[in-house]
């Protein structure tokens, strides 16, 4: 199972460097968990860059995996990350959510880095 960080999901869907990267777990819509924070996340940031339309056809695609919502158990499962782990309170959900799910967490935000079961790729700057 994986889940994909909001910061893959947009390096995806903005076509950046590490968009190819991100593809083998967002092609696999059967193995994706899709936490509801990230619905909130993507959505905004491309209708900020682009219009609704264009969002909406982004969470489209992002609503072929199952999504996660967050319940109480996730909420103080995250509260305790961001606690031991020193997490801001998106990421600690995120990451709530994987481990919940028995899943690899994908991103490129480097909060993330070493942490187990995180496929973490470092922020590439575009190629001009």
């Amino acid at each position: 199972m994986n889940v994909v960080d909001s910061s893959a999901w947009l390096e995806y869907f903005g076509d950046g460097p590490n968009a190819a990267i991100f593809a083998e777990a967002i092609e696999s819509p059967g193995e994706l968990a899709v936490p509801t924070l990230t619905l909130f996340e993507v959505f905004k940031r491309t209708r900020q860059l682009t219009d609704e339309t264009t969002a909406l056809k982004v969470i489209a695609v992002m609503l072929q995996g199952r999504v996660v919502e967050l319940s109480a158990t996730l909420a103080i499962e995250a509260a305790r990350l961001s606690l031991d782990i020193g997490l801001a309170m998106a990421d600690a959900i995120i990451l709530a959510t994987a481990r919940a799910e028995d899943a690899v967490l994908w991103t490129q935000d480097s909060h993330f880095e070493g942490l187990e079961n995180v496929k973490f790729h470092e922020k590439q700057e575009p190629l001009d």
